[in-house]
């Protein structure tokens, strides 16, 4: 009893995308006659780096998941550019179904991730470096270079990884004053001020 105990345990705790039962699976309605290698083709990267990001603070991040490529339904793969701007930051956030693995392609990153008893692991990254973010783990990334941009690739092992950015979820959301004042042990209008700069 207790061993099939353990093995529905460890079923239940393998999350990740659900193995497919064919080679790769279509969107709803699409004639397998009429697929060709286009499918199979992302053309979202085509203008990275072709923006300008002097006026930015925060990351521009141009997503391949399966809600931009199909394809990648069932595969339990996606991926990611991330232009940085000089002195940009990719706020702190969570990917809830994935783990990140991070290719700086050019400048400089500090990069952390938190884990689960609080411990904060920091990292310079420079062109050519390779960091791992666990799945679920907070983590952040941060150009610290005030005069050059950064470009990073990310992998993930999802099709879809979902992000779980802590500025937007705790200060843009339905959650109330009152609830975050006495969670960060503030008052009701730094709250306030916090919730307005994040909206503006």
């Amino acid at each position: 009893m207790i061993m099939l105990l353990a093995v529905n345990i460890v079923g239940l705790t393998h999350a990740s995308d659900p193995d497919i039962l064919s080679d790769f699976v279509l969107p709803p309605g699409q004639n397998p006659a009429n697929v060709d290698g286009n499918f199979f083709t992302f053309t979202g990267f085509r203008q990275v780096g072709s923006n300008n990001l002097t006026w930015q603070s925060n990351v521009k991040v141009t997503k391949a998941s399966m809600a931009e490529f199909p394809a990648l339904t069932g595969l339990g793969v996606s991926m990611a550019v991330l232009q940085f701007p000089a002195g940009g930051v990719n706020p702190p956030h969570t990917h809830p179904r994935a783990s990140e693995l991070l290719y700086l392609l050019s400048g400089s990153l500090v990069v952390g991730v938190v884990d689960t008893t609080g411990k904060l692991f920091t990292q310079t990254l420079y062109g050519g470096d390779l960091f791992v973010f666990p799945k679920g783990l907070l983590h952040f990334q941060l150009n610290n270079d005030y005069k050059k941009q950064a470009f990073a690739i990310s992998g993930f092992g999802s099709a879809n990884a979902g992000t779980v950015s802590l500025p937007s979820a705790l200060f843009t959301s339905s959650i109330t004053s009152d609830v975050l004042a006495k969670s960060f042990k503030t008052d009701n209008k730094t709250i306030e001020i916090l919730k307005a700069a994040l909206k503006a």
